[in-house]
């Protein structure tokens, strides 16, 4: 296949992915807005749910080959700018969660999971894209892979824990509504309970914390060999050391009497935020030495 015609395979895989993904969050809609309340045993499997999480699937794999297209047209890794990252980004946001989900029921999650990655391929394919180019030398580097692959499963890991800790609070606020008596929200039955969805955010992030220190260790490294030196403080570098400082604290609260609860959670997506910040602020708007990993 030539070049042009791996260029439009990529394409036209990517904007397919974004199809299942709406198609996945109408049925990821229509299951959480149902209003008759799921018993432990003996219902059958919610079809609405069930679609969801097929067309999920099916959006992950089809993204995946519209990345790996893009590599091959590339010629190299794909993730040389802002464009390239935020697809594979995207596609490690379905991975964390679809891997996550063969071991525990996560359908109640898929709402939360696609939305993010239908927003962050949308900003891809519409703000962020371009062609296709050579590398500078200074991302000519085996540590700069290894630092943004890392990178790119921490964003799939910290999405899933952000989901888990916003549905924490609201699950905290509706529980303490419950108690002064007030009539629980039919969509509580098909949500873990509050410490349960804590419990789920608190193991996501004491796996990706490990991996988002390597991260940062890996980009360390690759400064070095491009720049001649370790850490420069440059705004990358800093909003990548505040991330990991406030996903340390989140972890510390973990174990802190009266900061396992509502705060942890809040600490949790302060992380998320911060990453954020990092991922698009940065890269976008901030001249740095990591400009040229851009638009």
């Amino acid at each position: 296949m030539s070049a042009e015609g791996l260029a439009q395979a990529s394409n036209v895989l990517v904007y397919s992915a974004m199809v299942a993904l709406l198609g996945a969050m109408i049925a990821f809609s229509i299951d959480f807005a149902a209003r008759r309340a799921a018993t432990d045993e003996g219902t059958s499997p919610r079809r609405a749910a069930n679609i969801g999480m097929a067309l999920t699937w099916l959006a992950a794999v089809v993204l995946f080959g519209g990345v790996v297209l893009r590599g091959l047209w590339a010629g190299r890794v794909p993730w040389g700018n802002m464009y390239e990252f935020s697809i594979t980004a995207a596609l490690a946001i379905l991975v964390v969660f679809l891997a996550v989900s063969l071991r525990r029921d996560l359908r109640w999650l898929g709402l939360f999971i696609v939305i993010p990655t239908l927003l962050t391929l949308g900003m891809a394919v519409t703000v962020l894209y371009t062609e296709a180019a050579q590398l500078v030398p200074a991302l000519k580097s085996t540590w700069l892979v290894i630092h943004v692959l890392a990178a790119i499963i921490c964003a799939g890991a910290f999405t899933l824990a952000a989901a888990t800790a916003a549905l924490s609070l609201v699950h905290a606020r509706v529980d303490r509504r419950v108690a002064a008596g007030a009539v629980a929200p039919a969509w509580t039955t098909r949500v873990p309970d509050t410490e349960r969805l804590r419990t789920l955010t608190y193991r996501v992030l004491a796996f990706s914390f490990p991996l988002w220190t390597f991260a940062v260790i890996a980009g360390a490294i690759w400064a070095e060999q491009a720049w001649g030196r370790y850490w420069g403080w440059d705004p990358k570098e800093t909003w990548a050391f505040i991330t990991w400082v406030i996903y340390a604290a989140y972890l510390h609260a973990r174990s802190t009497v009266g900061w396992r609860g509502d705060r942890a959670s809040w600490l949790a997506l302060a992380g998320w935020l911060a990453f954020l910040i990092n991922y698009f602020g940065v890269n976008i708007f901030v001249n740095s030495l990591h400009s040229y990993a851009g638009v």
